[in-house]
């Protein structure tokens, strides 16, 4: 209420404290940082054997420096006691104590753990050389095991880090699991030494069988932190090692079930992928990249656009079980994108057969992915041909630019006559605009519904010098790259707009994917050329129409009559060629059976 002792507390609030920025490396690193105490406080991650001493520098004046040696059991009471001053009996049950602590990582009073020089994780363990020969061999058949669990353990905590990646993890959560079923054998077995029933022969007896996996384990281990896999290259490591395995099931099993759940993650960004067309991969463990520098409207700009193949591109590191689909999973992806790039939501329908659940060997995952592909490609196409009509942009390109309609060209080439004589220079793009839009709307492409798409331009260099700077219809050469052609190439002498007229079309996303700029130059191309030949076969039946009038006349053997017959010869030869060209492109199919008869 007004003039109690809160409200004047807190009528007098300090002025916010501006935080300092973020360093460069943390905003750009997607991996958030692992805490400094897992580092610095061993005990919190199972490191036992690892010495953590505090520098000299840190410590408190006076203080003595810190060492897990301090907490070992050889420390204080243990000191000058010798194992082999002791009975075979007695000794027994000190090396079995010592091989408890030993089997979960941590020194006893004589058994004691030497880390391996430049080599992280890995560790030695050794046992008192006054120890009975006896007790000593069978102590050191054990060694390996405890030396596989540290490993195991070191892996399991290296891997845990957010960077390592989510195909990491789920291994890593795997491992932790069985090492918390080793570690209740243990528990099991130190039980049975509290109640007198341990002996060492019988604590080597109950360890076989952990001690083939969990070796299988280590190995599978020292190579994933060798290579420093991740991802793609971790399921490849595990799917092998469990190929390798087929002479011990249980073995087998066991690294067939680290596959499964270390494929877990994985499996998840394949189903977003084939499913939704989505990447979700926050640590670059999936084999497909998106560039998202590229756009969809380079498709109708760039001569060589890449969008399509590199918008979303395979990366090096595919899984083995993968290899044979990964075009057709790529694939499958890309459609969902252009789908959802159109407003179009796509909802597969999922079902329990459906589900990606492992790559195992009864090929199920395959079954999907195809099921995927298919609905994916059905449902692209139907969208291309029902919504944005593509079989009648297809049949308008056949029909104007292919030459299938010839009144609408006659109109056009009646009426622009006087435009088309001009210098390319001296043309205007907007008349002849004007031109083509009466002649479609006079002739019978007036009723096509896509007319109103077509265009038309005058381009700066002849047909033959534009297939020079092309050198064919596969180079590799940007749109700028072929105006920057044009525009250095001079102009050839008495070039009119009869050899630079080309028609063009405009093309919708997603049509574009299909009409790129690529596939438009090379319609726009085949135009040119039957355009000109067009022309060349009105002018020679203009001037065979004017030598007919001779006809009354007594030429005979003059050269007038020659230049008849050779106008009549090649007005036959430029309708035989146009003819050809024009059928052959519109039925190319048809072309071809025929001449096969």
């Amino acid at each position: 209420r007004p003039g109690s002792v809160l409200t004047q507390l807190f009528s007098h609030t300090r002025p916010r404290r501006q935080l300092p920025p973020l360093p460069a490396h943390l905003e750009m690193d997607p991996a958030p940082a692992t805490p400094r105490w897992n580092l610095e406080r061993p005990y919190l991650t199972g490191r036992f054997h690892q010495e953590a001493k505090v520098s000299a520098a840190s410590q408190a004046p006076g203080s003595k420096p810190f060492s897990l040696d301090s907490f070992s059991r050889g420390a204080g009471g243990g000191a000058g006691s010798v194992l082999g001053s002791y009975a075979v009996s007695v000794q027994e049950l000190l090396v079995i104590d010592d091989l408890l602590s030993a089997l979960v990582g941590i020194e006893g009073r004589y058994i004691s753990i030497k880390r391996v020089r430049g080599k992280e994780g890995y560790v030695v363990f050794q046992i008192d050389s006054s120890m009975d020969l006896a007790l000593q061999e069978l102590t050191r058949r054990i060694f390996p095991l405890c030396e596989d669990f540290v490993l195991a353990s070191q892996f399991v905590e290296s891997r845990s880090h957010f960077k390592t990646g989510l195909v990491n993890h789920a291994l890593a959560a795997a491992l932790r699991a069985f090492l918390l079923d080793y570690q209740a054998m243990v528990a099991q077995l130190e039980h049975q030494f509290r109640l007198g029933r341990l002996s060492v022969q019988g604590l080597w007896f109950f360890c076989q069988r952990m001690m083939s996996s969990l070796n299988a384990l280590a190995v599978l281990i020292e190579k994933a932190m060798s290579n420093n896999t991740s991802g793609s290259a971790t399921l490849n490591l595990l799917h092998s090692q469990a190929k390798a395995m087929a002479g011990d099931s249980a073995v087998r099993s066991l690294l067939e079930k680290m596959t499964d759940c270390a494929s877990a993650a994985y499996l998840r960004m394949l189903e977003r992928w084939v499913y939704e067309g989505v990447i979700d991969d926050p640590y670059g463990e999936f084999f497909i990249a998106e560039n998202k520098s590229l756009q969809k409207e380079s498709l109708t700009q760039d001569y060589d656009a890449k969008y399509w193949q590199q918008r979303y591109s395979l990366k090096d590191g595919i899984p083995s079980f993968l290899n044979n689909v990964a075009a057709t999973i790529l694939t499958t992806g890309k459609y969902l994108n252009v789908m959802r790039e159109c407003g179009h939501n796509v909802q597969v329908s999922l079902s329990e057969n459906s589900k990606l659940t492992s790559f195992g060997s009864n090929h199920q995952y395959l079954e999907c992915i195809k099921s995927a592909y298919d609905f994916a490609s059905g449902e692209l196409l139907t969208l291309m041909k029902d919504k944005y009509d593509l079989i009648g942009k297809l049949r308008s390109l056949k029909r104007y630019l292919l030459l299938d309609q010839g009144d609408f060209l006659v109109h056009f080439m009646d009426i622009a006559r006087e435009e088309l004589t001009k210098k390319p220079e001296d043309i205007s793009v907007e008349k002849l605009q004007s031109l083509v839009d009466i002649a479609l709307r006079s002739t019978a492409a007036a009723s096509d519904p896509s007319h109103e798409d077509l265009t038309c331009c005058v381009e700066r260099s002849s047909l033959l010098k534009k297939l020079t700077s092309l050198k064919d219809l596969d180079c590799a050469y940007s749109s700028d790259k072929l105006a920057a052609a044009d525009v250095d190439q001079p102009m050839t002498l008495n070039i009119t707009g009869l050899e630079t007229f080309c028609l063009g079309y405009k093309i919708p996303w997603p049509l574009s994917l299909v009409i790129s700029r690529k596939a438009l130059t090379k319609y726009q191309l085949i135009f040119r050329l039957l355009f000109h030949c067009k022309h060349v076969s009105r002018q020679l039946c203009q001037a065979w129409q004017i030598q007919q009038g001779f006809r009354s006349v007594k030429i005979l053997g003059t050269p007038i009559l020659r230049s008849s017959i050779l106008c009549r010869s090649m007005l036959k030869f430029v309708n035989s060629l146009l003819h050809y060209l024009t059928f052959e492109v519109n039925h190319p199919y048809q072309f071809h059976h025929t001449n096969c008869y």
